[in-house]
């Protein structure tokens, strides 16, 4: 009777646990609606609460949405703030009594503040412009803030007046600027960004700074001093990455540039006390990547000096400690998201590599972080995972980090995710290692059998790394092996990496690529005939330069990429960039460097069938870039398609909807052309 007993328990046992199995499912398209993340969490000025911006996906609107959430340091508890509209950017006033924040609407956005005491909450000021970044003064009585200036655009002629009800067309638009267009804003209105401040309890904002150039990034410096980020030199637009710190006197709004050397400085953060200011920066020397440094100054500008040394990695977002003795600033590393702690002898303790999270579509460095609280500090953070997006985790003294939300469990705790395996890999170019993670679908089995997808980043100084990515799990979900890199040319693995492919991209970097194919193939985890590629922007171009090289794909899909850098070069938003520090010559100067390096050059060689796909809005690689892919397909009857996205810009994953189609029309465009696709 025991033995009855034991073994009905043990068949119960079983079929539940293949109940819950059954339970679980794919990663499907409309899930990606369901996902949430973390983002911005700022710790109150007395290290006990935490506000941060949860963000969803409003199905009906397309469009993610942000609220603002507080959570309980000690307890983990957590509650809802502001939920209404769209809000982003909170900001504690140095009380910890109110929190200031940006809401946008359809007409803007505008600074809001929410007194925690009572719950009321007003708009600022109205403005007639969007404000950008803000910040409390040190007294808690001003916020500073960036907003847009309109000017007033060039003209040849008076137009005539229409009649009265008259439907005449729109009047022409003259430009005389280099840059008439930018990704995300379109064609570019007169005017600039400039410096404002406004009373915390309301009333006119004043403007601070003036002239055609733009100025940013406020910072305080005292009650009476605002620091800003700008480049006051006549012809600004020659060199778009050169800017400095100026100190401006709010008595006479007088400008004091505090940094004077070639090349970019910014992200001012000044100390508790006011004595120092801690900024970003490299000297330029007009090379593709150059790796941003931390650097230390006294408050009038004086004996300023490297923090970092030889620390071989770029670094971000300094923020003073509360003690004042050390800065916190992102680093780069290795693919992670490093939090560093640098003293101001230029010690440099790593307190977490955990950070990022929040770039939901594709496996990008990302996150953000604060500090607040005692001496010791409070250290707010976006925690990233491989199986989830960006979570709040807390560093506060204990000994490891403490995630403090769970916003996911609801929308993947029963989906079946595919699983990362980070791989070291030798280059066949050189023996340099690439590392490279591998998404290994549900049901995975290293029998050789399974088709595989190489997904490839942009920048293409940027990094990827074994985070969240909805792109990534829907490939592995729909079957393929999905795997992904960091070839040479990657930040956060040295400058040197990083300049390997100055005046030389595509390169070897498509050696590195090729190599990570070759292993997984070495290791039985993919069909040597099912290979496909894909990439976004930088990688777009290394996918169209892959297929110019190799006819090892069955398919190709190369979105929003360059094909031909000398029409790239004088038209896009970056273009004055691309030929001042990529090329550091003009098409006209070198012409056969500029066509030996565009795809558009091994369009001859290509057999691969190539899906072109480009935001209809993209004007970081404007459309003409996918069309000329297309095109030249076309004419060498090369089997190709176009997949124009309506309003969508370079980020053309940034609508849910648009994520989705992205990945459909991939995956359904590799499904098409799978060899092995009805075995």
């Amino acid at each position: 009777m025991k033995f009855i007993l034991t073994t009905i328990i043990a068949a119960a046992t079983l079929l539940a646990l293949s109940a819950a199995a059954d339970d679980y499912r794919r990663f499907e398209p409309m899930d990606v609606f369901a996902l949430e993340w973390a983002a911005d969490p700022q710790v109150s000025p007395d290290g006990t609460r935490i506000v941060y911006v949860r963000t969803a996906y409003d199905k009906l609107a397309d469009r993610p949405r942000g609220s603002l959430w507080l959570l309980d340091v000690e307890s983990g508890r957590h509650r809802p703030l502001i939920t209404d509209g769209h809000v982003s950017s909170p900001r504690w006033s140095p009380s910890g009594g109110r929190i200031a924040y940006r809401a946008s609407h359809e007409q803007g956005s505008e600074i809001r503040i929410r007194y925690l005491d009572d719950g009321s909450d007003f708009a600022v000021a109205q403005f007639i412009e969007s404000p950008g970044q803000f910040a409390w003064s040190p007294s808690g009585s001003q916020l500073a803030f960036s907003m847009f200036v309109p000017g007033e655009k060039p003209s040849f002629a008076t137009p005539p007046t229409a009649p009265e009800g008259a439907d005449w067309a729109e009047p022409v638009r003259v430009f005389d600027d280099l840059t008439i267009r930018f990704d995300g804003q379109g064609w570019l209105r007169d005017g600039a960004t400039h410096v404002f401040v406004v009373g915390a309890q309301g009333g006119e904002p004043r403007q601070i700074t003036d002239g055609d150039n733009d100025f940013s990034d406020p910072a305080w410096l005292d009650d009476d001093t605002v620091l800003v980020v700008g480049n006051d030199v006549p012809e600004a637009e020659l060199d778009p990455i050169e800017s400095e710190i100026y100190a401006v006197d709010l008595s006479d709004d007088s400008r004091t540039a505090l940094t004077s050397r070639d090349g970019p400085d910014a992200s001012p953060a000044v100390s508790p006390d006011g004595a120092r200011i801690a900024y970003t920066g490299f000297d330029d020397q007009l090379l593709a990547y150059q790796q941003n440094d931390l650097y230390v100054m006294n408050a009038d500008g004086s004996e300023p000096r490297k923090l970092t040394g030889d620390y071989d990695h770029p670094v971000s977002n300094p923020v003073f400690a509360p003690s004042g003795r050390t800065v916190f600033a992102l680093a780069e590393v290795e693919g992670q998201t490093a939090l560093v702690e640098i003293s101001l002898d230029g010690t440099i303790r790593v307190r977490t590599e955990q950070v990022g999270g929040t770039s939901l579509g594709r496996p990008y460095a990302s996150g953000s972080f604060s500090v607040g609280g005692s001496r010791a500090g409070v250290i707010a953070f976006t925690r990233q995972r491989w199986d989830r997006p960006a979570e709040v985790a807390v560093i506060d003294g204990r000994a490891d980090p403490r995630v403090l939300t769970n916003l996911n469990d609801d929308a993947l705790g029963h989906i079946d995710l595919a699983e990362i395996e980070e791989i070291q890999v030798e280059s066949r170019f050189d023996g340099r290692t690439i590392e490279a993670w591998v998404a290994k679908p549900p049901g995975f089995r290293a029998d050789g059998s399974l088709p595989m997808i190489m997904e490839i980043h942009g920048g293409p100084f940027a990094m990827y790394g074994p985070s969240f990515a909805a792109e990534i799990q829907r490939f592995a979900a729909e079957g393929y092996v999905t795997v992904y890199a960091n070839p040479r040319g990657s930040t956060g693995y040295g400058n040197d990496f990083a300049q390997q492919i100055d005046r030389a991209y595509p390169g070897n970097d498509h050696d590195d690529l090729m190599s990570v194919v070759d292993e997984l193939i070495e290791r039985d985890y993919v069909d040597p005939d099912r290979l496909f590629i894909t990439g976004g922007s930088g990688g777009g171009v290394l996918t169209a330069w892959a297929v110019g090289k190799t006819d090892r794909f069955a398919a190709a899909a190369s979105i929003k990429p360059v094909i031909n850098w000398a029409t790239m070069a004088t038209a896009a938003d970056i273009g004055v960039f691309v030929t001042r520090h990529w090329f550091r010559a003009t098409p006209w100067e070198d012409p056969e460097l500029f066509f030996r390096l565009s795809p558009l050059s091994l369009v001859g060689n290509i057999t691969t069938p190539t899906m072109v796909m480009v935001g209809e809005e993209d004007w970081r690689t404007p459309t003409w870039e996918a069309e000329q892919l297309y095109g030249a397909l076309k004419l060498r009857q090369v089997p190709t398609a176009l997949v124009r996205v309506p309003g969508a810009s370079h980020s053309i994953a940034a609508r849910p909807s648009h994520l989705i189609a992205k990945t459909d029309n991939i995956i359904g465009w590799f499904d098409k052309h799978d060899p092995g696709a009805d075995e």
